[in-house]
Parts: C-alpha cells; sequence; structure tokens
C-alpha cells in the first residue's frame, strides 16, 4: 500500500495504490488522520484509481475520513474507484456522506 498527499488545482489530494484491506487500513487511517489534523484542508480528494483490491476496512476507513474532516470544517471526495469498487461502494449507501467521481 502506498499514500502520497500533495496539492492539486488548490485541493489536497491522497493518491492511494495497492490493497485497502485490514493489515495496513490502520497506517493509512492513522497517516491521513495525521495531515487532516494538521492542515485542515477545506477539500481532500482520496484518489483510488491505483486501488487493486479493498475490503470492507476501506469503507470504514472512508468514512471514518469524512467524519473527520467535517468536523475540521473540510469535505471529502472519492475520485476514479475500479468499477467494482465503485460498486461497493454504492452498494453500500456511501454516497449519501462522500462524492464519488
Amino acid at each position: 500500500m502506498k499514500l502520497d498527499i500533495r496539492t492539486e488545482n488548490g485541493r489536497s489530494v491522497a493518491a492511494l495504490s495497492g490493497e485497502i484491506d485490514h493489515h495496513n487500513a490502520r497506517e493509512i487511517r492513522a497517516e491521513l488522520d495525521r495531515y487532516i489534523i494538521s492542515v485542515q484542508p477545506e477539500e481532500l480528494v482520496m484518489d483510488m484509481k491505483d486501488i487493486t483490491f479493498m475490503d470492507s476496512s476501506g469503507i470504514g476507513l472512508i468514512m471514518g475520513r469524512s467524519k473527520l474532516i467535517k468536523e475540521c470544517g473540510g469535505r471529502l471526495e472519492v475520485r476514479e474507484p475500479q468499477p467494482y469498487i465503485k460498486r461497493v461502494l454504492r452498494l453500500s449507501g456511501i454516497e449519501r456522506i462522500v462524492k464519488i467521481t
């Protein structure tokens, strides 16, 4: 799992690659939380185009970061998940709280 956070057109973009599962979700969560708390971005985009696998811990990861960034006055967007991941996200109902593009 790799995580790279950068600024792109005034927005924070967290580019994730590899797998999101219960083995590495904790590390990703900790790094994103540190970033959100220290920077408090108005918008954080989780770029998921390079995610090859995601289990339910990925849904928890997204939901938790959405809650944290809202508490800091920002919003979260999930960008370009693979079609099967997008389907899982939609079935989970997460689109009610997070924008998926």
